[in-house]
Protein backbone atom coordinates (compact mmCIF):
# COMPACT_ATOMS: atom_id res chain seq x y z
CA UNK A 1 0.00 0.00 0.00
CA UNK A 2 3.02 2.33 0.92
CA UNK A 3 4.74 1.86 -2.31
CA UNK A 4 1.31 2.70 -4.23
CA UNK A 5 1.03 5.51 -2.96
CA UNK A 6 4.27 6.52 -3.75
CA UNK A 7 3.80 5.29 -7.25
CA UNK A 8 0.54 7.74 -7.55
CA UNK A 9 2.62 11.07 -6.23
CA UNK A 10 4.99 10.48 -8.55
CA UNK A 11 2.90 10.36 -11.68
CA UNK A 12 0.81 13.17 -10.39
CA UNK A 13 4.23 15.36 -9.74
CA UNK A 14 5.40 14.24 -13.25
CA UNK A 15 1.98 15.29 -14.65
CA UNK A 16 2.01 18.53 -12.89
CA UNK A 17 5.58 19.92 -13.63
CA UNK A 18 5.04 20.94 -17.86
CA UNK A 19 1.88 23.02 -16.09
CA UNK A 20 3.75 24.97 -13.66
CA UNK A 21 4.67 27.68 -15.62
CA UNK A 22 1.57 28.25 -16.98
CA UNK A 23 0.21 28.67 -13.57
CA UNK A 24 2.59 30.89 -12.37
CA UNK A 25 2.24 32.99 -15.84
CA UNK A 26 -2.04 32.91 -15.01
CA UNK A 27 -1.37 34.58 -11.48
CA UNK A 28 1.09 37.09 -12.97
CA UNK A 29 -1.10 38.01 -15.35
CA UNK A 30 -3.99 38.25 -12.87
CA UNK A 31 -1.60 40.89 -10.49
CA UNK A 32 -0.80 42.84 -13.78
CA UNK A 33 -4.42 43.41 -15.12
CA UNK A 34 -4.93 44.28 -11.40
CA UNK A 35 -2.08 46.53 -10.77
CA UNK A 36 -2.92 48.33 -14.66
CA UNK A 37 -6.70 48.87 -13.84
CA UNK A 38 -7.70 52.39 -14.97
CA UNK A 39 -9.00 55.01 -12.70
CA UNK A 40 -12.70 56.09 -12.85
CA UNK A 41 -13.75 59.30 -14.47
CA UNK A 42 -15.12 60.36 -11.47
CA UNK A 43 -11.74 59.48 -9.62
CA UNK A 44 -9.85 61.68 -12.72
CA UNK A 45 -11.88 64.58 -12.54
CA UNK A 46 -11.21 64.23 -8.48
CA UNK A 47 -7.71 64.37 -8.63
CA UNK A 48 -8.08 67.37 -11.57
CA UNK A 49 -9.90 69.32 -9.18
CA UNK A 50 -7.42 68.95 -6.14
CA UNK A 51 -4.47 70.12 -9.01
CA UNK A 52 -6.53 72.97 -10.03
CA UNK A 53 -7.42 74.23 -6.56
CA UNK A 54 -3.35 73.39 -5.99
CA UNK A 55 -2.86 76.01 -8.72
CA UNK A 56 -5.09 78.62 -7.35
CA UNK A 57 -3.01 78.24 -4.00
CA UNK A 58 0.21 78.46 -5.84
CA UNK A 59 0.07 81.46 -7.93
CA UNK A 60 -3.48 83.58 -6.48
CA UNK A 61 -6.61 84.11 -7.70
CA UNK A 62 -9.04 82.15 -9.47
CA UNK A 63 -9.34 79.76 -12.74
CA UNK A 64 -12.08 78.69 -14.78
CA UNK A 65 -12.21 75.58 -17.03
CA UNK A 66 -14.78 73.91 -18.83
CA UNK A 67 -13.46 70.87 -21.08
CA UNK A 68 -15.37 69.18 -23.17
CA UNK A 69 -14.31 65.59 -25.12
CA UNK A 70 -16.39 65.43 -28.45
CA UNK A 71 -15.36 61.42 -28.61
CA UNK A 72 -17.95 60.95 -26.08
CA UNK A 73 -19.42 64.49 -25.03
CA UNK A 74 -17.46 63.93 -21.59
CA UNK A 75 -16.78 66.85 -19.74
CA UNK A 76 -13.96 68.66 -17.16
CA UNK A 77 -15.50 71.48 -15.27
CA UNK A 78 -14.07 74.03 -12.63
CA UNK A 79 -15.80 77.36 -11.58
CA UNK A 80 -17.51 76.85 -15.00
CA UNK A 81 -20.42 79.01 -13.99
CA UNK A 82 -18.35 81.87 -12.76
CA UNK A 83 -17.77 84.95 -14.45
CA UNK A 84 -14.86 86.08 -15.71
CA UNK A 85 -13.76 88.87 -18.04
CA UNK A 86 -13.77 87.66 -21.43
CA UNK A 87 -11.04 90.12 -22.75
CA UNK A 88 -9.74 89.41 -26.12
CA UNK A 89 -11.55 86.04 -26.13
CA UNK A 90 -15.05 87.89 -27.18
CA UNK A 91 -13.30 88.90 -30.69
CA UNK A 92 -14.65 84.93 -31.77
CA UNK A 93 -18.23 86.50 -31.11
CA UNK A 94 -17.87 89.25 -32.72
CA UNK A 95 -15.91 87.93 -36.23
CA UNK A 96 -19.00 85.33 -35.84
CA UNK A 97 -21.68 87.90 -35.60
CA UNK A 98 -20.03 89.15 -38.56
CA UNK A 99 -19.94 86.38 -40.69
CA UNK A 100 -23.64 85.87 -39.11
CA UNK A 101 -24.55 88.74 -41.15
CA UNK A 102 -22.43 87.90 -44.66
CA UNK A 103 -24.61 84.87 -45.09
CA UNK A 104 -27.63 87.31 -45.94
CA UNK A 105 -25.68 90.39 -46.72
CA UNK A 106 -23.13 88.80 -49.49
CA UNK A 107 -20.96 92.07 -49.73
CA UNK A 108 -20.41 92.59 -46.41
CA UNK A 109 -17.27 91.07 -46.47
CA UNK A 110 -15.74 92.63 -49.55
CA UNK A 111 -17.15 96.21 -48.08
CA UNK A 112 -14.25 98.23 -47.25
CA UNK A 113 -13.66 100.22 -44.58
CA UNK A 114 -11.90 103.74 -43.66
CA UNK A 115 -10.63 104.57 -40.36
CA UNK A 116 -8.49 107.45 -39.37
CA UNK A 117 -4.92 107.52 -36.84
CA UNK A 118 -6.51 108.86 -34.17
CA UNK A 119 -8.98 105.42 -34.11
CA UNK A 120 -6.05 103.11 -34.69
CA UNK A 121 -4.04 105.43 -31.17
CA UNK A 122 -7.68 105.07 -29.02
CA UNK A 123 -7.71 101.55 -29.53
CA UNK A 124 -4.41 100.85 -27.92
CA UNK A 125 -3.36 97.78 -29.96
CA UNK A 126 -3.16 97.68 -33.38
CA UNK A 127 -0.54 95.84 -34.99
CA UNK A 128 -2.59 94.91 -38.53
CA UNK A 129 -4.51 98.30 -38.89
CA UNK A 130 -1.60 100.76 -38.03
CA UNK A 131 -0.20 99.95 -41.40
CA UNK A 132 -3.34 100.37 -43.80
CA UNK A 133 -4.65 103.75 -42.30
CA UNK A 134 -4.38 105.06 -46.10
CA UNK A 135 -5.64 102.87 -47.76
CA UNK A 136 -8.48 101.18 -45.20
CA UNK A 137 -9.07 97.58 -44.83
CA UNK A 138 -11.68 95.04 -46.31
CA UNK A 139 -14.55 93.53 -43.56
CA UNK A 140 -12.83 90.49 -44.53
CA UNK A 141 -8.92 92.00 -43.98
CA UNK A 142 -10.55 92.81 -40.60
CA UNK A 143 -12.04 89.95 -39.65
CA UNK A 144 -8.79 88.46 -40.04
CA UNK A 145 -6.59 90.93 -37.66
CA UNK A 146 -9.33 90.84 -35.18
CA UNK A 147 -8.69 87.29 -34.76
CA UNK A 148 -5.09 86.31 -36.13
CA UNK A 149 -3.59 89.21 -34.21
CA UNK A 150 -6.12 90.35 -31.55
CA UNK A 151 -6.00 93.80 -33.35
CA UNK A 152 -8.19 95.88 -31.36
CA UNK A 153 -8.53 98.63 -33.76
CA UNK A 154 -10.21 96.02 -36.79
CA UNK A 155 -12.83 94.51 -33.93
CA UNK A 156 -14.04 98.31 -32.83
CA UNK A 157 -14.60 98.62 -36.51
CA UNK A 158 -16.20 95.47 -36.67
CA UNK A 159 -18.39 96.33 -33.94
CA UNK A 160 -19.56 99.63 -35.46
CA UNK A 161 -20.66 97.22 -38.48
CA UNK A 162 -23.27 95.72 -36.35
CA UNK A 163 -24.41 98.68 -34.46
CA UNK A 164 -22.58 98.50 -31.43
CA UNK A 165 -21.49 96.22 -28.29
CA UNK A 166 -25.29 95.50 -27.76
CA UNK A 167 -25.43 93.83 -31.15
CA UNK A 168 -22.66 91.43 -30.29
CA UNK A 169 -24.48 90.21 -26.93
CA UNK A 170 -27.30 90.02 -28.95
CA UNK A 171 -25.86 87.14 -31.35
CA UNK A 172 -24.63 85.64 -28.80
CA UNK A 173 -28.34 85.27 -27.15
CA UNK A 174 -29.12 84.00 -30.76
CA UNK A 175 -27.11 80.92 -30.35
CA UNK A 176 -28.68 80.52 -26.23
CA UNK A 177 -25.32 81.95 -25.06
CA UNK A 178 -27.45 83.59 -21.72
CA UNK A 179 -23.91 84.82 -20.29
CA UNK A 180 -21.49 86.47 -23.10
CA UNK A 181 -21.94 90.17 -22.13
CA UNK A 182 -20.57 92.22 -24.12
CA UNK A 183 -20.84 96.20 -23.17
CA UNK A 184 -17.79 98.43 -24.21
CA UNK A 185 -15.48 98.76 -26.78
CA UNK A 186 -11.46 98.10 -26.81
CA UNK A 187 -9.44 98.98 -24.89
CA UNK A 188 -11.85 99.62 -22.13
CA UNK A 189 -13.62 96.45 -21.95
CA UNK A 190 -10.37 94.76 -20.45
CA UNK A 191 -10.82 96.60 -17.23
CA UNK A 192 -13.74 94.55 -14.68
CA UNK A 193 -13.45 95.14 -11.27
CA UNK A 194 -14.25 91.93 -9.02
CA UNK A 195 -18.11 91.03 -8.71
CA UNK A 196 -19.00 93.06 -12.17
CA UNK A 197 -20.59 91.25 -14.82
CA UNK A 198 -20.47 93.51 -18.14
CA UNK A 199 -17.85 92.19 -20.41
CA UNK A 200 -17.59 89.25 -18.76
CA UNK A 201 -18.26 85.20 -19.81
CA UNK A 202 -18.65 82.02 -18.20
CA UNK A 203 -16.10 79.50 -18.94
CA UNK A 204 -18.87 76.82 -19.98
CA UNK A 205 -21.08 79.40 -21.75
CA UNK A 206 -18.03 80.05 -24.16
CA UNK A 207 -17.24 76.37 -24.66
CA UNK A 208 -20.62 75.69 -25.82
CA UNK A 209 -20.71 78.29 -27.92
CA UNK A 210 -17.56 77.98 -29.38
CA UNK A 211 -18.86 74.29 -30.37
CA UNK A 212 -21.43 75.40 -32.22
CA UNK A 213 -19.82 78.52 -33.87
CA UNK A 214 -16.69 76.08 -35.53
CA UNK A 215 -18.26 72.36 -35.31
CA UNK A 216 -22.11 72.81 -34.89
CA UNK A 217 -24.04 74.37 -37.32
CA UNK A 218 -24.48 78.16 -36.58
CA UNK A 219 -23.29 79.52 -39.00
CA UNK A 220 -22.70 77.87 -42.67
CA UNK A 221 -20.30 76.02 -43.59
CA UNK A 222 -18.39 78.84 -46.01
CA UNK A 223 -18.24 81.29 -42.67
CA UNK A 224 -17.55 78.28 -40.13
CA UNK A 225 -14.47 77.21 -42.65
CA UNK A 226 -13.33 80.89 -42.35
CA UNK A 227 -13.81 81.53 -38.76
CA UNK A 228 -12.13 77.83 -38.33
CA UNK A 229 -8.78 79.11 -40.49
CA UNK A 230 -8.23 82.29 -38.82
CA UNK A 231 -8.59 80.53 -35.47
CA UNK A 232 -6.26 77.98 -36.47
CA UNK A 233 -3.33 80.64 -37.80
CA UNK A 234 -3.86 82.75 -34.65
CA UNK A 235 -0.26 83.66 -33.96
CA UNK A 236 -0.66 85.04 -30.07
CA UNK A 237 -1.16 81.47 -28.28
CA UNK A 238 1.54 79.82 -29.14
CA UNK A 239 2.42 79.90 -25.19
CA UNK A 240 -0.59 79.02 -23.91
CA UNK A 241 -2.67 76.14 -24.74
CA UNK A 242 -0.61 75.22 -27.99
CA UNK A 243 2.55 75.02 -25.79
CA UNK A 244 0.84 71.90 -24.34
CA UNK A 245 -0.50 70.22 -27.20
CA UNK A 246 1.41 67.51 -29.27
CA UNK A 247 2.74 69.19 -32.33
CA UNK A 248 0.74 66.84 -34.48
CA UNK A 249 -2.31 68.42 -33.15
CA UNK A 250 -3.86 71.29 -34.75
CA UNK A 251 -5.53 73.75 -32.49
CA UNK A 252 -7.63 76.85 -33.48
CA UNK A 253 -7.55 79.65 -30.50
CA UNK A 254 -8.00 83.00 -29.29
CA UNK A 255 -6.22 84.29 -26.52
CA UNK A 256 -7.52 87.40 -23.72
CA UNK A 257 -5.78 90.15 -21.10
CA UNK A 258 -6.52 92.50 -19.12
CA UNK A 259 -6.43 93.80 -16.18
CA UNK A 260 -6.53 92.30 -12.83
CA UNK A 261 -3.98 89.89 -14.93
CA UNK A 262 -6.66 88.25 -16.95
CA UNK A 263 -5.22 85.65 -18.86
CA UNK A 264 -7.19 83.38 -20.94
CA UNK A 265 -7.51 80.98 -23.85
CA UNK A 266 -10.18 79.72 -25.75
CA UNK A 267 -9.23 76.65 -28.30
CA UNK A 268 -10.88 73.79 -30.38
CA UNK A 269 -8.50 71.16 -30.46
CA UNK A 270 -7.78 68.48 -33.03
CA UNK A 271 -6.21 65.48 -32.34
CA UNK A 272 -4.43 62.69 -34.54
CA UNK A 273 -7.36 60.84 -35.50
CA UNK A 274 -9.67 61.42 -32.71
CA UNK A 275 -12.59 63.80 -32.23
CA UNK A 276 -12.12 67.77 -31.47
CA UNK A 277 -11.40 68.92 -27.91
CA UNK A 278 -13.77 71.89 -26.74
CA UNK A 279 -11.47 74.17 -24.45
CA UNK A 280 -11.65 77.27 -22.52
CA UNK A 281 -9.47 78.75 -19.79
CA UNK A 282 -10.15 81.51 -17.41
CA UNK A 283 -7.80 83.41 -14.93
CA UNK A 284 -8.30 86.52 -13.03
CA UNK A 285 -6.45 87.52 -10.29
CA UNK A 286 -6.67 89.72 -7.07
CA UNK A 287 -4.97 93.01 -7.75
CA UNK A 288 -5.49 95.26 -10.43
CA UNK A 289 -1.89 95.31 -11.64
CA UNK A 290 -1.31 91.57 -11.06
CA UNK A 291 1.02 90.13 -13.85
CA UNK A 292 0.01 87.70 -16.75
CA UNK A 293 0.64 84.24 -16.11
CA UNK A 294 0.37 82.13 -19.34
CA UNK A 295 2.27 79.51 -17.30
CA UNK A 296 -1.40 78.76 -15.02
CA UNK A 297 -3.01 78.00 -18.95
CA UNK A 298 -0.01 75.68 -20.10
CA UNK A 299 -0.21 73.90 -16.74
CA UNK A 300 -4.16 73.58 -16.88
CA UNK A 301 -3.72 72.36 -20.49
CA UNK A 302 -0.94 69.67 -19.64
CA UNK A 303 -3.08 68.08 -16.65
CA UNK A 304 -6.61 68.01 -18.96
CA UNK A 305 -4.76 65.92 -22.09
CA UNK A 306 -3.03 63.78 -19.60
CA UNK A 307 -5.97 62.89 -18.11
CA UNK A 308 -7.54 62.02 -21.52
CA UNK A 309 -4.99 60.08 -22.17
Amino acid sequence: MQLKKIITRYWVSLLLLPMTPFMSYAITASIMKSSNAQLSPSTIESQLIKKFSALEKQYGGRIGISFINLRDNSTIYYRENERFPFASTFKVMAVAAILKKSESDTRLLNKKIAYTRQQVNNSGYAPITSKHIQTGMTVEALCAAALKYSDNTAVNLLIEQLGGPNKVTAFARSINDEYFNLTRWEPKLNLVYPGESHDTTTPQAMSLSLKKLVIGSALQKPQREKLKGWLIQNTTGDTKIRASAPTTWIVGDKTGSGSFGATNDIAVIWPSNSAPLILSIYYVQDHINAKHNNKVIREVTTDLLNAIK
